[in-house]
């Protein structure tokens, strides 16, 4: 999953050497992505009205209930 949303964050920005992704499993067995862009390339990865990070959330969801888990996905400033 990790690798994932690391692969289209990095084709989605500017300088993809900048993006980062840190994963931690809460006690409720829910999958956290923490992904850092450049302050620039954060506008790219969030999209008009939101929709490019919901598309990513999505595709998120699909991924992990394959699996059998639950994720979030959040983009941190």
């Amino acid at each position: 999953m990790k690798e994932f949303i690391e692969f289209i964050a990095k084709h989605l920005v500017d300088t993809p050497d900048s993006v980062s992704i840190d994963e931690h499993e809460n006690e409720d067995k829910i999958i956290e992505l923490s992904l850092k862009v450049a302050s620039d390339d954060v506008g790219k990865v969030i999209g008009k009205q939101g929709k490019t990070a919901q598309a990513m959330r999505t595709l998120l969801t699909a991924i992990a209930s394959k699996d059998g888990k639950r994720a979030m996905l959040k983009i941190l400033d």
